[in-house]
């Protein structure tokens, strides 16, 4: 699972690796395992091993193209961290090996590199020149990193002192002005206030703007969707995807939600169905651009309206919304059902036409039904849509938490629809299904449809919105002479 889709060398090169720790049953077990090979020297027989093997990292190989920003994904103890620490260089591998090319900055655990005793500007001193700033750099740019963390007096106190969002302020405004060629952040940004971590994601765009190389772990799937080129799944130390975010997110989903008896079964389907690659990504329609001249890479078609209509039935093309036979239905990810499952999911007018070519400012219904296998309780029915890179825009369920259908029996089909107005920029988008019932005392999918449905908003001539949702904004503009 190797590949350099930026096309321009890699900034990292990560071949064969793998990370073991050793795990004692008993405290006396270390102090044995120390005095074992010398032992067995003197007994001149094979040393004995009082530990057993734990893999954080299995075989992992994958490049890093220069400029990329990918995303890492995982369940809790997947090994992401570990992985960030070995490409730093705070942790060395087991097996295999890691190049990085280019200078590295990152936020790791939480205050990784500070001196409790320091105060935070010794702390950005000594942290700044391990990363290679030399005294005339670091005295040039103390300013602007202190005017960034924004803690005030706090800065002339030890960072023992700190609360939490105060260490990671300082470590990030250090780390973002040595103006690394590689910035590696870890989940280190989740404990900043809101406010804060827009600021970084701003700055970490205009890192990567410039050219470095973004290697980001979240548990948000939104925040990698929005900001990832790529994405690789982790599980059980072992790489299960790498390639297009939303390709690798909707795997991650499946693994995360499936039931612990199907863990393994869902791991092979991953395995045999890897995610598109970002050169097949990129041959997808190129970014539309709105008729208010904003840039948009979430909102793309498949071909310019001409050309959607030269596949149209010949009574539907002078219709405002219509019915593409050629639109590929999108690349669903089924998860595991629990006696329910969804079929016949589309898009209708009020008036029973189905459509997937929707007009904007229209009233649509999304529309699927569900056969059940089993008699279930507590049923909600929801849907979602989301942008081509994964990016949740909206979605409703049909009814509040404890106030579902109460009992659902074995054999009988429920229709569901859901009514909304297409508000959405011209583009491409696709449609989530998924069904909650009572399993047990808890509430979980018993049926689910990832990216079940594909369908298009076409451009509009006279649209002033800009972004991908029209929020209906009135805009007045006077002149006075």
């Amino acid at each position: 699972m190797s590949c350099d889709p930026a096309g321009n060398g890699s900034a990292i090169r990560i071949e064969g690796l793998g990370k073991c720790y050793p795990v004692y049953a008993r405290p006396g077990d270390r102090l044995r395992q120390f005095f074992a090979p010398s032992l067995a020297r003197v007994l001149r027989r094979p040393a004995r091993r009082h530990f057993a093997e734990y893999w954080a990292l299995q075989e992992i190989s994958c490049d890093i193209g220069r400029g990329e920003q990918v995303g890492i994904v995982g369940r809790n103890g997947a090994g992401k961290s570990t992985l960030l620490q070995i490409v730093c260089g705070t942790l060395a591998p087991t097996t295999g090996s890691v190049s990085v090319n280019g200078r590295i900055a990152a936020l790791l655990e939480l205050g990784a590199g500070f001196n409790p005793e320091f105060s935070g500007r010794e702390n950005v001193v000594l942290n700044a020149g391990i990363l290679g700033l030399t005294p005339n750099q670091i005295d040039a740019r103390m300013d602007a990193v202190l005017a960034f963390a924004d803690i005030g007096a706090h800065v002339e106190q030890p960072v023992k002192t700190y609360s939490s969002g105060m260490y990671m302020r300082l470590a990030f405004a250090v780390a973002i002005h040595v103006e690394p060629d590689i910035l590696v952040v870890d989940e280190a940004l989740s404990v900043g206030d809101e406010a804060f971590q827009r600021k970084c994601f701003a700055r970490i765009r205009r890192i990567r703007e410039g050219g470095a190389t973004i290697l980001f772990v979240s548990h948000s799937a939104a925040t990698v969707a929005e900001s990832c080129d790529r994405a690789m799944l982790l599980d059980q130390g072992r790489l299960l995807a790498l390639g297009h975010t939303r390709d690798v997110l909707a795997r991650y989903q499946k693994l995360l939600y499936a039931p612990t008896g199907t863990l393994d079964a869902v791991r092979a389907w991953i395995v045999a169905h890897p995610p598109r690659a970002l050169a097949e990504a990129s041959a997808e329609p190129a970014a539309v651009v709105s008729t208010a001249g904003t840039p948009r890479a979430d909102a793309q078609l498949a071909s310019t309206v001409g050309e959607i209509g030269e596949a149209l039935e010949a009574d539907a093309i002078d219709r405002d919304d219509w019915f593409d036979p050629g639109l590929p239905r999108g690349q669903g990810v089924t998860y595991p059902h629990l006696g329910a499952r969804i079929g016949q999911p589309h898009v209708e007018t009020p008036d029973g036409r189905a459509v997937n070519v929707l007009a904007p400012g229209r009233d649509y219904v999304y529309r699927y039904e569900v056969d059940f296998e089993r008699t279930l309780a507590g049923i909600r029915c929801g849907m979602m849509i989301k942008t081509v890179t994964g990016v949740e825009l909206g979605g409703a369920a049909s009814a509040p938490y404890g106030e579902g259908l109460p009992l659902v029996d074995a054999g009988a089909r429920v229709q569901v629809r859901f009514g909304f107005r297409c508000l959405l920029a011209p583009g491409t988008y696709f449609f989530n299904a998924g069904l909650v019932g009572l399993v047990g005392e808890a509430e979980q999918f018993v049926a689910r449809e990832v990216d079940v449905l594909m369908i298009r908003v076409r451009p509009d001539p006279g649209r002033l919105a800009t972004g991908l949702v029209d929020f209906d904004v009135r805009p007045q503009v006077h002149l006075h002479g």
